[in-house]
């Protein structure tokens, strides 16, 4: 969703970052999306200029400093962030009169946890993306012209920074699930602000949604910063690797998709896919070298005493949509939705909008449980085929079509 020399490397990322969030030759859909989010879009070119120059600066004078014991003070910021959740559910609770305790108490501790929370986090980045690219150096896995120049260093420089990222909002048509257009917005938007872009945009005759990012690969990319250790360390990777694979044919067909010049849902979920892949064997093993002894949270929602298949029902889910559209019942197809969303609250499982745009988004990761693509299977049988990953990672970037993956395969 979304970079050898420094300063070239800033210049590249900054184009890809600035095709990322353009949108197609102007059309009636383009300008009524324009009136629509004017007063919402994320400013990505003065967000690059302002960081880029700082991370310059640290690039260049920074760098050297370590912290005592590294794992230590990872672990102390996650448990931090982990302790805050809990009082702002207890702080949430006694606000609405269903809990104990304290509020002032409550409120000031969580305060000083803020303040050790900002302190701890341009170590802990430090500390993580150095944990990144040692392990990535370990893999084999270096730049992207690494088949042409040997040049045994991370290109791009691992980079991110622990912010809440921008929100993204999600076009799709309402006669089939296809992202049409993404569009970056801000981070400070409101609920009632965004129920009513959507209301605007599905004016103008397609399904919307704005979703709340994870991460995104900017440069440096954005991570955000209230999710456990794993995940952060997975997503910085992550993004990490859509960097890397803006050099190549795959992330650059990718590149042309998202900017609206060549679309091709296909290419994006290759691209997509192969990201979260090669990003979550990359994470575990970074994990279990660094941070065995620490408690893994996976961060997904559990409900007590349930058998519940939750990945089974939005598989279903998304097929009987699929089928719906393919007869032109969009109506049926919409009602059908939203009455399956309420029967997943029902089951503990809270989806605020369940749209063509919400599969459209989520159905990119063909290894989701709102997909229905086979490329996600096709990448894990060619990834079990692959005499390392590296090797994985070199012959997917390279390719640039589904024909090319299932030609791939022995």
């Amino acid at each position: 969703m979304s970079f050898k020399i420094r300063l070239t490397i800033t210049t590249s990322l900054l184009l890809f970052s600035l095709l990322g969030s353009s949108c197609a030759p102007t059309n009636s859909l383009d300008a009524g999306l324009g009136v629509a989010v004017q007063a919402y879009r994320f400013n990505l070119i003065g967000w690059e200029l302002q960081t880029l120059s700082s991370e310059l600066e640290q690039w260049i004078f920074g760098g050297s400093e370590k912290a005592g014991d590294e794992v230590d003070v990872v672990i102390e910021y996650f448990t931090t962030v982990e302790r805050m959740k809990v009082l702002a559910s207890e702080i949430e609770a006694l606000k609405i009169g269903n809990g104990l305790g304290d509020l002032a108490s409550l409120e000031a501790e969580l305060d000083l946890l803020q303040e050790e929370k900002e302190s701890l986090g341009s170590t802990v980045e430090r500390i993580i993306e150095k944990q990144i690219g040692d392990t990535l150096a370990q893999l084999g896995i270096f730049n992207p012209i690494d088949g042409l120049i040997k040049l045994r260093i991370n290109f791009p420089p691992v980079n991110f920074t622990l912010a809440q990222p921008p929100h993204l909002l999600v076009i799709s048509p309402k006669d089939r699930i296809e992202s049409l257009r993404e569009i970056t917005l801000r981070q400070d938007i409101s609920i009632e602000e965004i129920e009513d872009i959507e209301a605007a945009v599905s004016e103008l005759g397609v399904s919307s949604l704005v979703v709340k990012l994870g991460g995104i690969a900017t440069y440096p990319a954005y991570v955000i910063d209230n999710a456990n250790l794993q995940f952060t360390i997975n997503t910085a990777i992550e993004e990490w690797l859509h960097q890397y694979l803006s050099f190549k044919p795959l992330g650059f067909l990718y590149a042309l998709d998202l900017v609206g010049i060549s679309r091709n849902y296909e290419i994006a979920t290759m691209n997509e896919t192969l990201a979260g892949i090669v990003s979550n064997e990359i994470g575990s093993i970074l994990y279990q070298k660094y941070y065995s002894q620490y408690e893994l949270r996976d961060g997904q929602t559990e409900v007590a005493g349930s058998d519940f298949d939750f990945n089974h029902e939005m598989r279903e889910i998304r097929k009987a949509v699929d089928k719906y559209l393919a007869q032109g019942k969009i109506e049926q197809a919409e009602e059908f939705m939203e009455q399956k969303r309420q029967y997943l609250a029902s089951k503990g499982y809270h989806i605020r909008k369940l749209n063509q745009a919400y599969f459209a988004f989520h159905g990119a990761y063909a290894d989701s449980p709102t997909s229905v693509s086979l490329i996600g299977s096709e990448l894990k049988t060619l990834r079990d085929q692959s005499a390392s990953l590296s090797d994985f990672l070199d012959t997917v970037a390279v390719m640039t079509g589904r024909n090319d993956l299932i030609d791939g395969i022995k």
